[in-house]
């Protein structure tokens, strides 16, 4: 087996990786459009932030898995991996405490705003007349957006500076605010109007798109601090520039809509521009110790992959099948028996679109569970029961889509 890892990932992780296949190709310069040409005989590949086109996955016959070491796989065409029969895993939480950590640092730094503290004394300039001038966060609101793992995590940092938080989430729910010691909102429009700083912590999707509106921005005090080391695609960019070119907000960020491909190398961007934002380089998770985490989780389902046959985190499973009926089918363990039930099926014209079979202690009988599209007939259901060295039982269970 063979398995590609297109970001940098710790040695540590790779040599692992060595110990488990034949074959690990390590390019974590790789650009996406090198990719589109196809990964050879990978049959797995292993990615950080690298996009993963449909391109990619067309011209990859023989990959099998596709492993986001880290949670968001908004860079990865998902439809295209699922078409091509391809799993589609990634591993959430791992670098929840470096983004909050991050998240915390820009906050501060806009607060202090130490970057211009920094480039001014580079610069052989002393202005402690202007930057001596903070107004502190103790008792400053923060309002979170998203309560996942990495919003989580920042509510804790937030508690300890002495900041109240308010928080939305569509799984937040009062009674668990008030476990959590902080004030639900009913909506992201209550939260950008009763906050200080505003910080954004949600997974790129139809729904999130530019959930931070222009609109959104609008009911931020004068004043206030906005924050996304989320993704670029959950606010409106065009809104927020003209806010912070205004000098009414500012905003840290840790990615933008036009942000490199490459790793390193030159950048153009309008937020260059502008005074008011303060833009580090996409480096959210990229903590040595987030990245040991997530790399030896994605080791661990690339193993499990391999030993098992299961892929933990699989993402592109569909919940929910068109296949209502269920048949439970009983039978001798031995060979040929769910061929014969399968061949029966197939002859009715039936697609099976999910089978799991099961052992019982002594691996003389087992149990077959088959997902149907169509309600076989009694004649079918017959032709099944009447193979008694094989079949001990068949029942047909009508479900619910």
């Amino acid at each position: 087996m063979k398995v590609f890892v297109a970001d940098k990932l710790p040695q540590e992780s790779i040599d692992e990786l060595g110990t488990l296949v034949e074959n690990v190709e390590n390019k974590p310069s790789i650009t996406a459009s090198e990719m589109d040409s196809g990964l050879g005989e990978a049959q797995v590949l292993v990615v950080r932030s690298t996009i993963v086109s449909k391109e990619c996955i067309n011209n990859s016959p023989n990959l099998a898995l596709i492993v986001r070491a880290g949670a968001g796989v908004n860079t990865i065409d998902l439809e295209a991996a699922s078409n091509a029969g391809i799993y589609v895993a990634n591993c959430p939480g791992k670098n929840s405490i470096a983004v909050a950590e991050l998240t915390m640092g820009l906050i501060i730094s806009l607060d202090r705003r130490l970057a211009d503290n920094v480039i001014d004394f580079r610069d052989g300039k002393w202005n402690k007349a202007t930057y001596g001038k903070a107004d502190g966060l103790f008792g400053k609101t923060i309002g979170i957006v998203g309560l996942g793992g990495i919003g989580r995590e920042v509510v804790k940092r937030a508690k300890a500076f002495g900041m109240p938080v308010i928080a939305w989430s569509r799984s937040l729910t009062p009674a668990r605010a008030e476990e959590m010691d902080i004030a639900h909102a009913e909506s992201v429009e209550q939260v950008a109007s009763e906050c200080d700083i505003l910080s954004v912590h949600l997974a790129l999707n139809p729904e999130t798109e530019q959930i931070i509106s222009g609109e959104i921005l609008s009911k931020l005090r004068d004043g206030a601090l906005f924050i996304n080391t989320a993704r670029a695609g959950v606010v409106d960019e065009d809104a927020l520039f003209e806010e912070v070119r205004s000098g009414r907000i500012r905003a840290g960020l840790d990615l933008l809509s036009d942000e490199p491909e490459v790793k390193q190398g030159p950048v153009e961007s309008r937020f260059q521009e502008l005074e008011g934002a303060y833009v580090s380089h996409h480096i959210g998770a990229s903590t040595r110790q987030a990245q040991l985490a997530v790399a030896s989780d994605a080791v661990d389902i690339i193993r499990g992959y391999i030993n098992e046959g299961k892929v933990r985190n699989w993402l592109n499973r569909c919940e929910h099948t068109e296949a209502p009926w269920k048949l439970v089918v009983r039978h001798y363990d031995k060979p040929g028996v769910i061929a014969n039930v399968m061949n029966e099926l197939k002859k009715a014209d039936i697609n099976a679109q999910e089978l799991k079979n099961v052992i019982f202690d002594g691996k003389k009988t087992a149990c077959c569970t088959i997902q149907l599209d169509t309600d076989p007939s009694r004649q079918v259901l017959s032709n099944i029961r009447e193979r008694r060295n094989e079949v001990i039982s068949a029942t047909l269970i009508p479900g619910e889509n």
